[in-house]
């Protein structure tokens, strides 16, 4: 009997250290998961600062105006404490409103360039943004992505202060239609014929060319065109690295010459006063056969046409050689767009750059025939065969001269577009211009 008390009192304390054990393990459990009670209590991440990024751009007419609109609402809606401010602004009014702000030290974050002279003055001012290490970044997987020429646009010494979204060239944009009424059956390919041809339209009752010298900038093409054809890369190179001059017979001579353009009468009433939109608006409208513009000008003269089709029988040619001239008839003029940064951009605005200009809106760029993209790949949105046209001569040449009036300071090209203007107002000779030109660098450099 013993025995068997001993044993129970032995089961029943077995049993009691068994349960104690449970209920010490039971009461240890909730500790165990301590550690994620405090995660699931800790509190949220702070949402990300507002940042304000504004943008000034050009593109007044759509389809521009909507496609950066559409990318700007998409990057909002993707980046929620980003708001972008855009400004936009008829091409003069920028020039003359960005000039203001410049002065006074308030640079936009993000705004349209060109690049060249004003850009350098610009950096020289400490106006501007280096956004090298951003293009570098990820072993430079941003710069890759564009095309060497275009990016050195936006560059000086080395640095990255902008990047391209476009680039092209000027040259004879014309109406088939009324080219085959006047009875010209070939684009020429020399002054004398290109000059043989204005007659020709002229006396078919139709005007030959048309022109905004309102805005100087438009009729300076012409005659820096002709000095390219006439002194080539040499006579430009030596008057801007002051080697030689803007007197020198190339500069005359293209004064010379366009004066036998301006003394046909080829342009229509009102040139002198027209803006470079109403240029477009009387090409597109069908009242003049040519007009000398950029890779712009199908997309703009369209918009502004009245039908909002413009010339639909449109082609394009390069600016003819001039006989017994240096220069080469598939060298260029040209430029392009661009994005330039203000000193004080966040980063969420050079991130909306790099958004800007990703292939897939590059290529909605090229789709709209906005522009000639300059991101790899994207070149598959060209589907207007005028622009592929200005892709292919651009592609040709083996002398490409950045715009006059943008390579050089920006007081300079105003001087050489304000003194080519007084040719075409009949207040200056040739001899007259090309001296007002060089007294200017004289001055300037």
């Amino acid at each position: 009997m013993t025995r068997k008390i001993f044993s129970l009192i032995s089961v029943l304390l077995v049993a009691a250290l068994f349960l104690t054990a449970c209920g010490a393990a039971a009461a240890a459990e909730p500790a165990a998961e301590a550690p994620a009670a405090e995660e699931a209590e800790a509190p949220a991440e702070a949402p990300a600062e507002k940042v304000t990024v504004t943008w000034w751009h050009i593109s007044t007419k759509d389809p521009a105006l909507s496609d950066w609109q559409k990318m700007a609402d998409d990057y909002m809606a993707a980046h929620p404490n980003v708001n972008i401010e855009i400004t936009v602004l008829e091409n003069e009014a920028f020039k003359t409103k960005l000039t203001t702000v410049m002065q006074s030290g308030e640079v936009p974050d993000i705004f349209q360039s060109w690049g060249g002279g004003t850009l350098k003055e610009q950096i020289d001012a400490g106006l501007l943004k280096d956004i090298t290490a951003d293009l570098d970044a990820d072993g430079g997987a941003w710069r890759d992505t564009f095309a060497p020429g275009a990016l050195a646009v936006f560059s000086a010494d080395g640095k990255n202060y902008g990047v391209p979204w476009d680039m092209g060239m000027v040259g004879w944009w014309y109406n088939k239609d009324l080219f085959a009424q006047a009875g010209i059956t070939k684009t020429p390919t020399t002054w004398t014929e290109f000059l043989e041809d204005v007659q020709l339209l002229k006396d078919a009752g139709i005007t030959p060319i048309s022109l905004g010298e309102g805005d100087t900038w438009t009729g300076m093409h012409i005659w820096s065109y002709l000095a390219t054809r006439i002194g080539g890369e040499a006579a430009f190179t030596a008057a801007a690295d002051r080697s030689g001059s803007f007197a020198d017979p190339a500069f005359v001579q293209a004064g010379v010459e366009l004066k036998k353009l301006i003394d046909m009468k080829p342009f229509q009433d009102g040139f002198l006063g027209a803006n470079h939109d109403e240029m477009q608006a009387t090409f597109g409208n069908g009242k003049a056969a040519m007009e000398l513009s950029g890779q712009w000008a199908p997309s703009v003269q369209r918009a502004n046409a009245a039908d909002g089709v413009g010339v639909a029988n449109l082609g394009m040619f390069n600016f003819p050689a001039v006989e017994g001239g240096a220069g080469d008839v598939t060298d260029v003029i040209g430029g392009g767009n661009g994005f330039a940064i203000g000193k004080d951009a966040e980063p969420e605005a050079v991130d909306f750059v790099k958004y800007l200009t990703s292939k897939e809106n590059q290529t909605i760029i090229a789709a709209s025939g906005t522009g000639i993209p300059v991101v790899k790949g994207a070149e598959a949105g060209l589907t207007d065969p005028n622009l592929l046209l200005v892709q292919q001569s651009f592609a040709a040449a083996n002398y490409f001269q950045l715009y006059y009036d943008q390579l050089l300071p920006s007081a300079m090209g105003g001087i050489i577009n304000d003194s080519v203007q007084k040719l075409f107002a009949g207040t200056a000779t040739p001899e007259e211009v090309a001296a007002e030109i060089e007294a200017g660098a004289k001055e300037q450099f």
